[in-house]
């Protein structure tokens, strides 16, 4: 059953905005979920969020979360920020039931970032097998990316992240490490990748340059794909993500190092991309959408960033490619923030994350 509550309207972030602050309800869908990670919504009205501890739940379409976990998930190496992450659904999904996972596998002393397919059969998953695993593997339990996002053409965007203690990594094209890779859905390398011709590199290879990508989009009405990132102290990025760029993580950063240190003297160097947008201090971004929903029409075709140490959904106001004012949306809440999804209703789901997790609907103030 949904609970309501009301809350009003948030905080304008730029002096003299003309941006309309919306009033909005709160609900909850559903709860108790351990740190629940990603949401994706079934065609008949149900969603699916995936668990960090490696399960994979079903919200039925009368907003039930059932009580078992479905079967035929891949096992998750589960530590820290490793576990079971993202999920997507194919383009037709309605027809063809397949889904895409990711999640850390291995060991704490050898892992990795892993993709799976699998057919939702209503129940559980079919055919579950690991159709794509970054290289290297690393030591630790930190940063994976792990989002997705499909393409026109019907490829995979999988973000990935530079395993924390090989950040020099992420500016090398022989290793996945620090990258967004393109995939057909078979798990292959597209043969137009903008890497494939370079020799040495990974096929797979989109962009390179990332430290912890966090969210991937693909805006069909623009035709941009637009990508968030953790920076390390400082430095949390949005950026436009295009084939074969090079997005400067650590030769450039807005950020410092979490002693203190200097990371890179440098914020900008010649053939190396500027984010959209920057936040010092962070914000620690995670998941993010782009409104082209009915219900807040003020909201149409603005970023909305979930954060998680900022407890706050930020939203982003952009004229082109310019970002032109920022609001703060549901501190009220104090919650820490995984995902943000536009779902078919119009409405702005989120995820909160926690040992007590929730699924939360926003929709118009009455």
């Amino acid at each position: 059953m949904l609970s309501k509550s009301v809350f009003g309207a948030a905080l304008l972030l730029a002096a003299g905005s003309g941006v309309q602050a919306a009033d909005y309800q709160i609900e909850t869908v559903a709860e108790g979920l351990s740190f629940p990670w990603a949401l994706a919504f079934l065609p008949d009205g149900g969603m699916l969020v995936t668990e960090r501890a490696g399960r994979l739940r079903l919200i039925n379409a009368e907003g039930e979360l059932q009580a078992e976990p479905i079967a035929g998930v891949p096992e998750a190496f589960v530590n820290s920020q490793a576990g079971l992450m993202g999920l997507a659904l194919a383009p037709d999904f309605a027809q063809s039931g397949e889904l895409f996972m990711s999640y850390a596998c291995g060991t704490i002393e050898a892992n990795h970032t892993c993709l799976a397919s699998a057919r939702f059969n209503g129940t559980s998953l079919e055919n579950t097998q690991e159709i794509f695993r970054v290289q290297p593997a690393k030591k630790g339990s930190a940063h994976y990316g792990g989002r997705m996002a499909f393409l026109p053409d019907d490829t995979l965007l999988l973000t990935l992240g530079d395993g924390f203690d090989y950040r020099e990594q992420a500016q090398n094209t022989a290793n996945h490490l620090g990258s967004i890779v393109r995939l057909n859905r078979d798990g292959s390398a597209p043969e137009d990748n903008p890497f494939v011709a370079q020799d040495g590199a990974q096929p797979e290879l989109f962009s390179i340059g990332h430290r912890s990508v966090q969210a991937i989009l693909y805006d069909a009405q623009t035709q941009r794909i637009f990508s968030n990132e953790h920076g390390p102290r400082g430095g949390d990025e949005v950026n436009l993500i295009e084939a074969g760029k090079n997005y400067g993580w650590p030769k450039i950063t807005y950020g410092i190092d979490y002693d203190g240190a200097q990371i890179s003297p440098y914020t900008e160097l010649p053939g190396l991309e500027q984010p959209l947008l920057y936040w010092t201090p962070s914000i620690a971004p995670s998941g993010m959408t782009l409104y082209r929903g009915e219900l807040f029409p003020q909201w149409q075709g603005n970023l909305l960033v979930s954060a998680l140490a900022g407890r706050e959904v930020r939203r982003v106001v952009l004229d082109g490619t310019e970002v032109v004012e920022q609001e703060s949306l549901f501190k009220e809440l104090g919650a820490r923030f995984r995902d943000v999804r536009t779902g078919p209703d119009g409405a702005v789901y989120l995820l909160t994350d926690s040992a007590n997790g929730s699924v939360l609907r926003v929709t118009p103030g009455n």
